[in-house]
């Protein structure tokens, strides 16, 4: 029977300091644009500059990719928000909202030389990233955009100072695309995974450890960042004291007539797996803000938006909430209509969980960025 990834599993010690992260959950396009919803909130809430760390896996990496490889560029005014948000990052992030990445990478990886995951890169380097590599993010705020390496079934690590996987080692100040690495992060399986970069030997300053051999450095097999870690947590858990977690996962459904052939039997288990190791780090999370081991907030799209404290002006039906959670986890093309809905979602949800639970004083927005609400 597969046994669900624990909950903690890396041995490093927790160096906690007064630093804030943000985590983005997968969650495929839908999880993209919901967000995109909530960094548009941080910064109206002048809350963006102040962020150390942004850690993500997934649909999440694609958001957090682009705000890092445009950060150099956001100016940002006296009360702290980025007056060019909207014009370097959402409408980047909105372009690739328009673009169907995985039917073509399915299909061209199927009849022509090369992978799936090597089709993703390179529609992902078309679209968004071009030749930028992880030495393009900032030194601050920290991004690391979470793979899982397949190999030795831990965390696998991208970011400006180092490539990581506690079971082999670091690479130092890795030039590798920045579009590799989110496309490694959103490989979800079975279809886009996994996702295959080689390496050159000395790369790694390798751990004395059992996975210290080139077997393990040379080509890697990574997977989908919430494989391991579905809400992108785990990095931000151990460094910062100040958490915010913005779930954008699916929420499981009961299935009356599950189907029994072994595809889709897998993609059920495999969906029952993942719904336990979020519901455990959801409990994680919410036990440590109210044991104040932690401060932040969590939100979700399956939160109920009439559970939350704060009196907001941004109306979040029940129906209509839960509508947007049903999005498909997808790489495929959504209308205009459907990614504003998902902006204006993440932007009124990420309100709700702040002013709830982290500062009753921030930011109360009169109004969404997009006029059609949700």
């Amino acid at each position: 029977m597969p046994e669900a990834t624990p909950v903690v599993s890396n041995p490093e010690p927790e160096r906690l300091e007064n630093a804030l992260a943000l985590c983005l959950s997968g969650g495929g396009y839908r999880a993209m644009l919901f967000h995109l919803g909530v960094l548009r909130y941080f910064n109206d809430a002048a809350l963006l500059g102040k962020l150390d760390r942004i850690s993500s896996v997934s649909g999440g990496s694609l958001t957090a990719g682009v705000l890092g490889m445009q950060w150099s560029a956001l100016t940002f005014d006296a009360p702290g928000r980025a007056t060019n948000f909207d014009a370097l990052v959402t409408a980047n992030v909105r372009k690739m909202a328009a673009t169907t990445v995985d039917t073509g990478a399915v299909i061209l990886g199927a009849l022509l030389p090369g992978t799936i995951g090597d089709r993703v890169i390179k529609r992902y380097r078309e679209v968004l990233f071009g030749d930028k590599t992880l030495q393009d993010l900032p030194d601050r705020p920290r991004f690391v955009i979470n793979a899982t390496n397949v190999q030795t079934g831990s965390l696998f690590r991208f970011s400006k100072h180092y490539i990581a996987d506690w079971q082999i080692g670091r690479f130092p100040n890795p030039d590798r695309l920045l579009a590799e690495a989110v496309a490694a992060s959103s490989a979800f399986p079975p279809i886009l995974s996994p996702a295959r970069l080689s390496f050159k030997p000395g790369d790694f300053s390798l751990n004395a450890g059992a996975c210290n051999t080139p077997q393990f450095t040379s080509n890697v097999l990574l997977t989908d960042g919430g494989v391991y870690d579905n809400m992108g947590i785990e990095t931000a858990w151990k460094r910062c004291k100040t958490i915010f977690v913005s779930d954008a996962g699916a929420k499981m459904k009961p299935e009356p007539d599950t189907k029994t052939d072994t595809v889709r039997h897998s993609l059920r288990v495999n969906s029952v797996i993942d719904n336990q190791v979020r519901s455990l780090r959801r409990r994680q999370v919410v036990d440590a803000f109210i044991g104040g081991e932690r401060k932040g907030a969590f939100w979700a799209m399956s939160s109920d938006p009439s559970k939350f404290p704060a009196v907001s002006a941004l109306a979040v039906p029940l129906n209509r909430a839960q509508e947007l959670a049903a999005v498909p986890t997808r790489l495929s093309a959504l209308n205009d209509e459907m990614q504003e809905r998902l902006i204006n979602f993440g932007y009124a949800m990420a309100e709700r969980g702040i002013r709830s639970h982290f500062d009753p004083a921030a930011f109360a927005p009169a109004q969404f960025p997009y006029p059609r609400g949700v």
